[in-house]
């Protein structure tokens, strides 16, 4: 299906963006890139700052349909899948998670805000759901559960980032939020992810921790 000239703009910049940065890349050049003249570009995005807005409003689109599946069932399930689009999104728009100035653009830093508040909360009510279907303990100690929801967020949005550090490694976020999770599960809840997800995921979500503290350090 051919895309229009907005979708093709808003692909040529992204591109762009995310090989060279948001500040380093102006219309002229995006306006080359596509083989078309810097004044038939502002036709349809006057700077740059418009053409962040539309780039932005869709994947706050993207983010919001998701959203809206997990308010409907505030699951465990739901809950890994907004983590695998959180990886999507960050990859697909790595010039807006990577940049701590794009973060803090006005047009962005209010929604940011907004959205991980709101995903903290959704992170909560998931765990507040698995208690009350007996799936999950409760809180053993106050303030765990608050922070295993505020962790899960750090997890999924920062994660692009840890990859750029470390480079290509066998980690995966989902592992990672669920081994903060399922040490709290109930013989109910382990059952019910088994089942979901399989015995071999369970036993599959790290490296096996070596216990002899000689593995780490020499004496």
């Amino acid at each position: 299906m051919k895309i229009s000239t907005k979708e093709r703009i808003i692909n040529t910049a992204i591109g762009l963006f995310n090989q060279k940065g948001f500040a380093a890349v102006n219309l002229h050049e995006i306006a080359g890139a596509l083989d078309m003249t810097r004044g038939n570009l502002t036709y349809h995005f006057k700077d740059k700052d418009s053409l962040l807005k539309a780039i932005s409003d869709e994947m706050w689109e993207a983010i919001m349909m998701q959203r809206n599946k997990s308010r409907q069932l505030p699951s465990f399930e739901n809950l890994h899948h907004e983590v695998q689009l959180y990886q999507q999104l960050q990859k697909k728009y790595s010039f807006i998670f990577l940049d701590s100035h794009v973060i803090r653009h006005p047009l962005l830093k209010k929604k940011f805000k907004e959205m991980t508040q709101q995903t903290i909360q959704d992170n909560k009510a998931a765990i507040a759901f698995a208690i009350t279907s007996k799936n999950m303990k409760p809180e053993p100690y106050k303030g765990i559960y608050h922070n295993i929801a505020f962790n899960t967020w750090m997890i999924a949005f920062y994660w692009h980032s840890q990859k750029i550090i470390l480079g290509k490694n066998k980690e995966n976020a989902e592992a990672m939020i669920w081994s903060m999770l399922i040490p709290h599960f109930t013989k109910k809840g382990i059952k019910a992810f088994t089942t979901y997800f399989g015995k071999d995921y369970l036993e599959k979500l790290g490296e096996p921790f070596e216990d002899s503290i000689e593995n780490y350090i020499s004496f």
